[in-house]
């Protein structure tokens, strides 16, 4: 077994990745008079989460692309508030991931959903 599998067969479903975020005024949509979280900006916000709660058990030469987000975006956070992203990794098919996402603000669910990763390089 080569190293790459071995480090990847660290992850194991259930793991959770999080992060704490304080929402600022450029993750605003331009469009809109307060100053709240946009869909685009939650979204990356969840891809990085993702992203880099993964890296660490994946070869130098490796990464992982998002593939595909189906999340909702059900509550508004005001710039100045802070949400907590957490991706629960759901299922593992080779080299595609999947990611079970809950984003709150206290205890408002703002967004829940799924996303997957696909490893690349190696």
């Amino acid at each position: 077994m080569g190293t790459s599998l071995m480090r990847m067969s660290e992850l194991q479903i259930g793991q959770l990745f999080s992060d704490n975020v304080e929402v600022t005024d450029d993750m605003s949509p331009p469009h809109l008079p307060n100053k709240v979280l946009s869909t685009p900006d939650m979204v990356r916000l969840i891809e990085g989460t993702c992203l880099f709660g993964v890296q660490s058990y994946l070869e130098s030469d490796q990464t992982t692309v998002g593939i595909h987000v189906c999340v909702s975006h059900s509550a508004a956070v005001a710039s100045g508030e802070e949400v907590v992203v957490a991706a629960e990794l759901a299922e593992i098919d080779r080299k595609r991931l999947v990611f079970n996402i809950r984003v709150t603000h206290g205890e408002v669910l703002v967004s829940e959903g799924t996303h997957q990763r696909f490893i690349v390089g190696g």
